[in-house]
């Protein structure tokens, strides 16, 4: 497993649109239905990675805690089921479920999402602001696994903090390091 990370979708970004499936309700989720968010979060997870596993209950409380206050949230696998079957939808909706998932978990058959928004690791977090222009795009905290630091959100948290509060979130921000995106074959992030 090598360490994957990007920063490649620049700050200010609109963000781009999506439609698809949420492995949980079974609707079709779409960009356009957040326009009325004060921001919104899209994560990039999936079911497997040590380093989403490790993060993952911080995530969810951390869900709970901000999507009362108008922060809307996505999270999207793009992984290909095919060479890692633990990523697939039946898998994903089952996973919602058991850890809580207050938010739609969404599955992106075609990873043309993940090619917009050029992700290429799990965990990878993407805040946009009320117009839905990039703010943040990094790692959730410094924790990882098997390491000392705590899981905490606190990269994360302070960018949503900022946006909440109006004003500019830090633009210093450390890429996400995670696993890579599992591609289709044939296929790379790139293209």
């Amino acid at each position: 497993m090598a360490a994957q990370s990007n920063q490649d979708l620049p700050l200010g970004s609109a963000a781009p649109a999506f439609a698809l499936p949420d492995t949980v309700s079974g609707r079709t989720i779409r960009l356009s239905d957040y326009a009325a968010s004060r921001a919104l979060l899209v994560a990039f997870l999936c079911n497997h990675c040590p380093y989403v596993v490790h993060v993952r209950q911080g995530f969810v409380d951390f869900a709970r805690e901000v999507q009362p206050r108008g922060v809307a949230i996505v999270a999207i696998s793009s992984n290909d089921p095919g060479t890692h079957p633990q990523d697939g939808p039946e898998q994903m909706q089952q996973l919602a479920r058991e850890a809580g998932f207050s938010f739609p978990y969404l599955f992106d058959e075609t990873q043309q999402v993940a090619r917009a928004y050029h992700a290429v690791c799990t965990p990878e977090f993407y805040l946009f602001d009320a117009s839905q222009r990039l703010v943040y795009r990094g790692r959730f905290d410094g924790s990882r696994p098997g390491g000392s630091t705590p899981v905490t959100g606190a990269q994360l948290r302070s960018a949503v903090e900022s946006v909440l509060a109006g004003r500019p979130v830090d633009a210093t921000q450390l890429p996400s390091v995670g696993c890579s995106i599992k591609w289709k074959p044939g296929s790379s992030p790139g293209g």
